[in-house]
């Protein structure tokens, strides 16, 4: 039985010491932003103006420790898929079309059959999002990494086209939620710890390596308001950062079904409710705001906007 109480921070991971970092480093980031820039560091991606008068939306991410897994498993496809998708997602919270990517891959010496699985998810998920894999950097460094060790970062560069500006997200918006099929690229630190000792048989492998899903076309289909990719600190880390001052996300817990991964690591691991919630997706991989007469009819409604009474920015219930 693993430790009571394991949390991300124990796991390596402190968020909270991440944005206590974060907000002293905002000034010396923000003097370098001049007029052009809409959005710096906050949104999931950050908007540059152009005389045209449309916006570049550009992000930049990792794989995280699910590179790990991968590892273990001799499994490498799926983690360029994640990596292009993971980055597809938070371009597309800005309304973003996906026009390049590019990567970096990091290793200690390189094995053509692993780097050549990873070109080959990248290059499939840069097709199924309409984007171009313009180049990117394949740095071999003995010494920095441990044998069969690597690391694989994207950076993507989409266009918000002019006049495209979403309603006011105000009280009574309705909260849409687009599932997931399994922690993504997120809690993998914890997620570990948690599982270590278990043998990575194939079911469990198939669930730690689902790939991150692209929620591109859902939402190109749907009218929103406001988009949440729910990633590292999960929904209420990040479901507030798509809200105006003043309103509060409230979830209805029991609306969707969580994947049973997240019940495996919550028991075994015996971390609270408000670790799994602060750190994993849950089941919602993208959550939108939508005015109550835009929701689509099959649509996967998970709570609403309501006016803020106290200090939480997402209420689950």
């Amino acid at each position: 039985m693993s430790q009571e109480g394991l949390s991300y921070a124990a796991a390596g991971v402190d968020i909270e010491a991440y944005e206590r970092a974060l907000e002293r480093v905002k000034p010396l980031i923000a003097a370098t932003q001049g007029k052009e820039v809409a959005a710096g560091v906050g949104p999931f991606a950050g908007l540059y103006a152009l005389p045209s008068g449309a916006r570049l939306a550009a992000s930049a991410d990792g794989v995280g420790t699910k590179i790990k897994v991968a590892i273990a498993a001799g499994m490498h496809r799926g983690i360029g898929v994640d990596i292009v998708n993971h980055c597809v997602n938070d371009i597309a919270c800005a309304g973003a079309r996906p026009l390049f990517f590019l990567d970096y891959f990091a290793t200690g010496k390189l094995d053509p059959e692993v780097f050549g699985q990873l070109v080959e998810g990248m290059t499939a998920a840069c097709r199924e999002a309409g984007c171009a894999l313009l180049g990117g950097e394949t740095a071999e460094m003995p010494g920095m990494y441990a044998l069969g060790d690597y690391d694989l970062a994207g950076f993507i560069v989409g266009l918000v086209e002019p006049g495209d500006h979403r309603a006011k997200i105000k009280a009574g918006d309705v909260l849409v939620g687009l599932p997931s099929n399994g922690l993504h690229t997120n809690g993998y630190s914890l997620a570990r710890k948690v599982l270590d000792g278990v043998p990575l048989d194939g079911t469990l492998a198939r669930e730690l390596l689902a790939p991150h899903m692209s929620y591109l076309s859902d939402l190109r289909r749907i009218r929103w308001k406001g988009a949440a990719h729910i990633t590292g600190g999960g929904i209420t880390g990040n479901l507030p950062r798509c809200l105006p001052e003043g309103v509060t996300a409230q979830l209805d817990k029991s609306a969707w079904e969580v994947p049973a991964i997240f019940d495996k690591i919550r028991k075994r691991g015996r971390v609270s409710d408000d670790e799994m919630w602060g750190t994993f997706n849950m089941g919602l991989g993208m959550v939108l705001v939508v005015d109550p007469k835009d929701v689509p009819e099959v649509a996967l409604t998970v709570g609403e906007v309501v006016h803020q009474s106290g200090p939480d920015r997402v209420v689950l219930i």
